[in-house]
């Protein structure tokens, strides 16, 4: 049985369907996106990812550092992985608080890695936590992406696209600054409403899709065992609405996220494409 809206949900429907609010929709993600990212660098939160997790669990070998993080990171994994990066110039957009960039160029090799943001703050946290030889940050925006044609081996984009107001803006730049033979590794989630448009936007991406998975099962254990609900309800006052939201925004077990996903209201996936 589908799940009837919510109120937010229905807000949301009218905010997708006029052009002002959704304007404003828009400037509220960007600036509770911004709030948020304060919040979690002072702590030193290196992910926001809904995490991934296989069955049986995978066996990634990981530094004593990194074990906390280890359900967000195989995700990273899992994405990047679907090619081998060593010693190729890679791309990331929409790189958060670095996490994934730092765990990739330390343990992929590739021989150079930049991470973009168009949030400044997080470029800025960015740049102070993750010092490593060949990895960079860069503020920017992922539908007119800062670089020469032809400047990268791979792009990777991992649960942000969703967020993007012109996604097939944003594929045709991954195709402007890949390399003949370079390839986009990307992982992302739709719900109902909006799944149809999105396979048409990936059918009518100018590069070859490879590879498709659905990782709806995978995500979910991620989403049981992630501590990112932790993280942000640790740092809020103890006022139940805020809560809630919250807990809809991580995605936990009992969530309308987690439910979704487990009732295919929502669809979570696991592509690989390569330039012509």
């Amino acid at each position: 049985m589908a799940l009837r809206p919510t109120p937010t949900e229905k807000l949301i429907d009218r905010l997708n369907r006029n052009p002002i609010l959704l304007k404003l929709s828009n400037l509220r993600f960007k600036y509770g996106y911004r709030f948020l990212s304060r919040l979690l660098t002072r702590d030193d939160v290196l992910f926001l990812n809904y995490g991934y997790e296989e069955d049986p669990p995978m066996a990634v070998p990981l530094a004593a550092s990194d074990e906390p993080d280890r359900i967000p990171i195989q995700l990273y994994h899992r994405t990047a992985t679907q090619v081998d990066l060593s010693g190729k110039k890679v791309l990331e957009v929409s790189c958060g608080h670095g996490g994934g960039a730092s765990y990739l160029m330390r343990t992929l090799h590739p021989a150079s890695y930049t991470g973009l943001d168009l949030n400044p703050d997080g470029i800025e946290f960015c740049r102070k936590r993750h010092n490593l030889p060949g990895l960079d940050f860069v503020q920017g925006n992922a539908e007119n992406l800062p670089f020469p044609d032809q400047s990268f081996d791979a792009v990777i984009n991992v649960e942000a696209a969703i967020n993007y107001q012109d996604v097939p803006r944003f594929f045709s730049e991954v195709a402007r600054v890949l390399r003949p033979g370079g390839h986009f590794l990307y992982a992302d989630i739709r719900y109902a409403d909006g799944i149809a448009a999105w396979e048409a936007d990936l059918a009518n991406a100018p590069m070859r899709q490879l590879s498709e998975w659905v990782i709806n099962a995978q995500v979910m254990r991620g989403l049981e065992k992630n501590r990112f609900l932790d993280q942000i309800t640790r740092r809020l006052p103890n006022i139940a609405y805020l809560r809630k939201i919250a807990s809809d925004y991580a995605g936990g077990p009992g969530s309308l996220l987690y439910r979704r996903l487990e009732n295919g209201e929502a669809s979570y996936r696991l592509f690989c494409f390569a330039k012509h």
